[in-house]
């Protein structure tokens, strides 16, 4: 059974979302607070999806996502939000959720976005093969999910290595947004397409020497992006 961890300070949202939850066949943890989020997340390791609401008590739902990714990178971070600005969505993906849904939401709408985020996990947990990728520097163990840049370790979320992966299979070959998000997040996504760019942005920041003057991967204005350095 999955484990849902839902970090939202209003009962009555909670109540909602836990009651759907279960219905639907998850194990549902809650959390009223950031601080209590954090505690819950250091004591119990087998948690699949954090539910995250932005506006909290003390903690705010950023600083959760922030400290939460420092340690942990496989759990599925969808974040709640009643602020429908871009830069809300942004600054969440930037700091590591895979996902973001603004209230008020419908529970179909919210069961397919974790139902997505959880088959993205399952893609990266289920490959068969030993396989290494390697591209220049860069080696991605497909069987004990790693990620190498010159031997050195980058700690990458279960998006980010599906990113990683789609590029170096497709070394050199120009991807179009649609084909990246059909490819990493699921023809059936709900989201707005962006949601490429700002983690394509966040893998950047990590495998770059300078994510502002990109060497590895390159953006093919108004298309998409392609990896490989330019040679």
């Amino acid at each position: 059974m999955k484990r849902v961890l839902i970090v939202e300070d209003e009962e009555d949202i909670r109540e909602f979302i836990v009651i759907n939850l279960k219905r639907t066949g998850f194990e549902v943890v809650e959390a009223e607070s950031g601080e209590e989020a954090l505690a819950i997340i250091q004591n119990e390791k087998n948690l699949d999806i954090m539910l995250l609401d932005i506006m909290l008590p003390g903690i705010d739902g950023y600083k959760v996502l922030k400290k939460t990714r420092e340690n942990n990178s496989s759990i599925g971070v969808i974040m709640l939000t009643a602020k429908s600005q871009e830069i809300d969505k942004v600054t969440g993906l930037s700091y590591g959720a895979d996902d973001y849904i603004v209230k008020p939401f419908s529970p179909i709408e919210l069961i397919a976005r974790i139902d997505a985020i959880l088959r993205r996990i399952n893609n990266v947990n289920n490959i068969e093969n030993k396989k290494i990728l390697t591209s220049g520097i860069f080696k991605l163990d497909l069987e004990s999910k790693r990620f190498f840049k010159e031997d050195k370790e980058i700690e990458l979320t279960q998006t980010e290595f599906l990113l990683i992966e789609l590029f170096l299979k497709n070394e050199g070959k120009v991807l179009s947004r649609n084909e990246i998000l059909d490819s990493v997040w699921g023809s059936d996504y709900f989201g707005d397409i962006k949601v490429v760019d700002v983690n394509m942005r966040r893998v950047r920041q990590k495998v770059e020497n300078d994510s502002s003057s990109p060497e590895y991967i390159n953006t093919v204005r108004g298309f998409g992006y392609k990896w490989g350095k330019d040679k």
